[in-house]
């Protein structure tokens, strides 16, 4: 433990585990927020864009030319019908080849001279007759029976000029086919660039992840291990250096804090030995209640530099003396110690416990619950006992504890009334030490309400005690 622990604002400390390990299993969870995920999605994004700009340059490059080759192919058989109107002497007395496609001649005035038989033969084509203008000769692209058509015309000397059309089916089709392609690119490549991105990320990001788990069991109470380093020197390596360096730095600072509080608490331990003392004797002289009450709180104050000695050497260690005391005599002391305390419940009882811890566990709540009260509230204690446990529940007419602290407000040196923070913890340690527990929270009415449990005195007979005294110590005036 350390000063450094002292209360953070909540939206500084919201997501701070309270346990070893807690924060690891709750990030696999939210997978959306991990560095793997948003590595594989950017990477997919990024790639899906390059593979769509790509594909989207290459299909019109592909269309393009291919486009081209069909116009040059069109061009070439108008060429070829003209060449053979025009100069028909080298292709007298042969069989020519057949030219696909559709075929007509028009004269100058732009009249239907001749068509070809596979345009006459279509129901577009019976419409078209001789000597008549002929629609299409301005159209480079139209449409015959549903089937796309691209035309072109030569000149052809005396005869006019011909008229060349080509199906484009091939073209559509191939045209199709890669759109088809790039939607089907669309489906698949995200799947596959998000899953290989994952992959990637997880194998890139392994050192780290390690680092991760080996850093979430770390308690900074005890000691703060260095982070093993991977063999590659890269930015994983860097900050997991970083995060050594970094605890090197923390541990110094815990040492100094430590050192200091040690320090400090050596410093008052003598003058409050002293002042106890004095005030004992004079109480015994005089009976005086003030200078009674005076003691009670310099020996509460006492336990408390121990604990604090405690602290300063890294954690708290307290050994119990136990001893079975009437429940009156722990009222007695309570009463002094917090006056204007209402006790309810059954104080007959007796109780097997540590009386000096168990006073002083009490006595924390107490005075924070008197603190929450004010002068004018009203705080209450009310002693339960079951043949297995002894409950005493203390509760104030304050304004409640803060929800955003939870169990955090038994934390040292958190605190939600403006003390040092210690008193909480260290009643809860003394109730763990007697084999209790001690729970906080809010009452329904309104008001702050701490429960500590005892296991009862026929349980802990069971269990065995090697201190134990069966006679009442006496009490410190």
């Amino acid at each position: 433990m350390s000063l450094s622990q002292v209360e953070a604002p909540p939206t500084v400390r919201r997501n701070i585990p309270l346990t070893p390990g807690a924060g690891l299993y709750s990030a696999r969870v939210a997978w959306r927020h991990s560095l793997r995920f948003r590595l594989a999605l950017v990477y997919t994004l990024a790639a899906l864009a390059a593979i769509t700009l790509i594909t989207l340059g290459m299909s019109v490059y592909l269309l393009g030319q291919i486009g081209a080759q069909f116009d040059r192919r069109l061009n070439d058989r108008a060429e070829a019908v003209a060449e053979r109107l025009t100069n028909p002497g080298p292709t007298l007395g042969k069989k020519l080849p057949p030219i696909q496609g559709y075929i007509a001649v028009i004269d100058t005035d732009g009249n239907l001279t001749s068509i070809s038989n596979a345009l006459q033969s279509n129901t577009v084509g019976s419409k078209l007759n001789i000597g008549e203008p002929f629609p299409y000769l301005r159209e480079k692209r139209f449409n015959v029976l549903g089937t796309p058509m691209r035309a072109a015309t030569r000149p052809a000397g005396d005869y006019g000029t011909v008229w060349v059309a080509l199906p484009e089916n091939d073209l559509v089709s191939a045209r199709n086919s890669t759109l088809s392609a790039l939607g089907l690119a669309w489906l698949i490549t995200p799947a596959l660039m998000l899953l290989l991105g994952w992959w990637l990320g997880k194998r890139a990001l392994a050192d780290l992840s390690r680092a991760a788990e080996l850093a979430d069991r770390i308690d900074p109470s005890k000691s703060l291990a260095m982070l093993p380093l991977p063999d590659r020197e890269d930015e994983v390596h860097r900050l997991l250096a970083a995060i050594n360096r970094l605890n090197v730095r923390i541990e110094a600072g815990q040492q100094r804090e430590k050192q200091l509080l040690g320090q400090i608490v050596h410093e008052l331990g003598a003058p409050l030995t002293v002042l106890k003392a004095s005030l004992e004797r004079a109480g015994e002289r005089t009976g005086d209640v003030e200078v009674q009450r005076a003691a009670l709180v310099a020996d509460e104050l006492t336990f408390t530099t121990q604990d604090l000695m405690q602290l300063a050497r890294g954690h708290l260690e307290m050994k119990l003396v136990w001893h079975y005391i009437p429940a009156r005599t722990l009222q007695g002391r309570l009463d002094r110690l917090v006056p204007g305390t209402t006790f309810t419940g059954d104080w007959n009882t007796g109780l097997l416990c540590d009386p000096d811890r168990l006073t002083q566990a009490l006595r924390n709540l107490l005075a924070n619950a008197r603190r929450a009260a004010g002068p004018d509230g009203t705080v209450t204690i009310c002693l339960e006992e079951t043949p297995d446990v002894v409950k005493f529940v203390v509760r104030d007419s304050g304004p409640g504890l803060p929800a955003e602290l939870g169990e955090r407000i038994f934390e040292p040196f958190v605190s939600g009334a403006g003390s040092s923070g210690l008193g909480l913890s260290v009643s809860r340690q003394i109730a763990a030490l007697h084999g209790g527990q001690l729970t906080g929270g809010n009452h329904p009415q309104g008001g702050a309400q701490f429960i500590l449990t005892l296991p009862g005195a026929a349980l802990a007979d069971d269990e065995g005690s090697g201190d134990l005294d069966p006679q009442e110590p006496p009490l410190k005036s």
